[in-house]
């Protein structure tokens, strides 16, 4: 298992994750709080863009979003962060680019 985590600093936080959760859920298995979620990629889903089974869970705190993606592969972790932050900057397009600074 591979695995990444990025703190990305802002305010909106909650608002963000809750986006991208309702935005993720119309496809994917997803259960989300204000302040948690969790999103489900499994293999099939959408090709190039969603590149394998992957977890991504979001922790909002006040002044900062926590992202966690756990990938079956590295290649997977990697496609996984580039659509992670892609449509973050997306729902976050008054702050975009947003820093997303993976460990």
């Amino acid at each position: 298992m591979d695995s990444a985590i990025a703190r990305v600093p802002t305010t909106s936080g909650s608002k963000y994750l809750q986006q991208l959760c309702k935005h993720w859920q119309h496809n994917l298995a997803v259960e989300f709080t204000p302040a948690h979620g969790t999103v489900v990629f499994p293999k099939d889903a959408r090709g190039a863009d969603y590149p394998g089974d992957g977890l991504v869970t979001f922790d909002a705190g006040p002044e900062a979003l926590a992202i966690r993606i756990d990938a079956s592969s590295a290649e997977q972790l990697e496609g996984l962060k580039g659509a992670v932050a892609r449509h973050l900057d997306r729902f976050a397009f008054r702050e975009a680019p947003l820093a997303l600074d993976w460990k």
